[in-house]
């Protein structure tokens, strides 16, 4: 009976985790819009997703405050990396972020991530923000191209052209991981 259980549960967690492969699919729904989410929300619930392109600004006000805003704070990037990306020309860079604000690796390294960006000035105007569900979806054409398996995924563009991503999780840090980035596309 213990191993029918053990076996029960296990089918219903893994498929829910932040790491599941689903192929990306277009999904027709639309970015409903901000309801009043109480706090000490459960994210796993649906009627807290944020579905397709949003402004990030979002991510400020309750309910996802409650950890982005001290994901933002806390993070302190490594001041020597930041020198060096502060140098690169931002000109030709835009950045793609796909994420899922049910998914808790989204909700530490989202917030993170925004704190390396703010500490570059990199302008806002060159974000893409796109929320997906816990199968990788999002109601956006062409979604499928991206190819989305994990999140969250940091794109990075130069001149419209895919330099890299960091996937889930940095190698070494966000910003490290940037770098060198976009010390390769320069090879």
């Amino acid at each position: 009976m213990k191993r029918l259980l053990f076996f029960i549960v296990l089918v219903i967690l893994i498929p829910a985790g932040c790491k599941t492969v689903k192929p990306a699919v277009e999904v027709h729904q639309a970015d409903t819009q901000v309801k009043s989410i109480p706090q000490g929300t459960d994210f796993s619930k649906q009627e807290t997703w944020i579905l397709g392109y949003f402004n990030p600004a979002r991510l400020s006000q309750p309910p996802y405050s409650e950890w982005y805003s001290k994901g933002f704070n806390e993070y302190k990037p490594d001041p020597a990396v930041i020198e060096k990306l502060s140098k690169v020309n931002k000109d030709d860079l835009s950045i793609k972020i796909v994420m899922g604000t049910w998914c808790p690796d989204s909700r530490r390294e989202v917030p993170r991530f925004m704190q390396v960006l703010d500490q570059l000035k990199f302008p806002s105007d060159k974000l893409t923000f796109i929320g997906v569900d816990n199968e990788k979806h999002s109601p956006i054409g062409d979604y499928e191209y991206l190819n989305i398996q994990r999140v969250p995924t940091f794109i990075i563009m130069k001149n419209n052209v895919e330099a890299g991503r960091i996937i889930e999780n940095p190698v070494a840090s966000l910003e490290q991981d940037i770098l060198n980035i976009l010390n390769r596309s320069e090879k």
